[in-house]
């Protein structure tokens, strides 16, 4: 098994991924050193982890890129190319899309609007779940407005990144505390979400609400035995996939 993950890490986010992206940037910006940037991931990534060799993969591109933020977002925002039409992550055919939210989560922190919406353009193919986090942490106000419009959103991609990117035990992640002691904005958000039909979205919301048992049982606990008077069957199907694993009783 350790073997067949090793081939997969080689396989898709070592020199290949270079090289794949270098030609997907190039179409679009002829100045970016294909040959430089491939040369150099190939000199670093052996033996790094997966999440490694994405963070790799960032600050490469940022050596190779525009150092203007503005110049670098538009030339990656033009590679992204159409939209993930299917409830599916990180990890299928968009995965090439990973060194960019990355890439943005580090370098585009001075930039909130480009960012966010760089990050809007990235969740629609791959996603902005990990990306948004630190610009939570920095502008909660003005990220907790953003998200607000993304739960209102038609698209359910960014439907599902207002709830996914806000949950305060996100897997992979360092734990988000910015609303732990007062959750009602995040709470704003879930109320908006808690009747989709979406799978997609409803998983998340099911599991943001499992998070928040963990960091915050008390009003977390009210406001599932609200949802769970109501008799859309989505917000049924939420509530009891939320607590499937743990009881809102003290």
């Amino acid at each position: 098994m350790e073997k067949d993950h090793d081939k997969s890490i080689s396989k898709y986010y070592g020199t290949n991924l270079a090289e794949l992206l270098g030609e997907k940037i190039f179409e679009v910006y002829k100045e970016f050193p294909q040959k430089e940037y491939i040369g150099a991931i190939g000199k670093k990534c052996e033996g790094l982890s997966y999440s490694k060799r994405v963070e790799l993969h960032a600050d490469e591109l940022y050596n190779y890129l525009p150092k203007e933020f503005d110049q670098a977002s538009r030339i990656l925002e033009a590679i992204l190319g159409e939209e993930n039409k299917h409830e599916t992550g990180m990890f299928k055919e968009f995965y090439w899309i990973l060194p960019i939210g990355k890439y943005v989560e580090k370098y585009g922190l001075a930039h909130f609007d480009k960012s966010m919406d760089l990050i809007e353009e990235i969740t629609k193919r791959n996603t902005g779940e990990y990306a948004v986090r630190p610009f939570i942490r920095l502008y909660p106000k003005q990220a907790i407005e953003k998200m607000t419009k993304w739960a209102e959103s038609d698209n359910f991609h960014l439907r599902r990144l207002s709830s996914e990117g806000l949950r305060p035990k996100l897997p992979w992640a360092t734990k988000l505390d910015t609303f732990i002691e007062h959750p009602e904005p995040v709470f704003e958000i879930l109320e908006k979400l808690k009747e989709d039909e979406v799978m997609f979205v409803k998983k998340s919301v099911a599991n943001h609400l499992t998070d928040w048992l963990k960091v915050n049982k008390a009003p977390t606990a009210e406001l599932i035995k609200e949802w769970d008077h109501s008799n859309n069957k989505n917000t049924k199907w939420i509530v009891k996939r939320a607590t499937r694993k743990i009881s809102i009783e003290e």
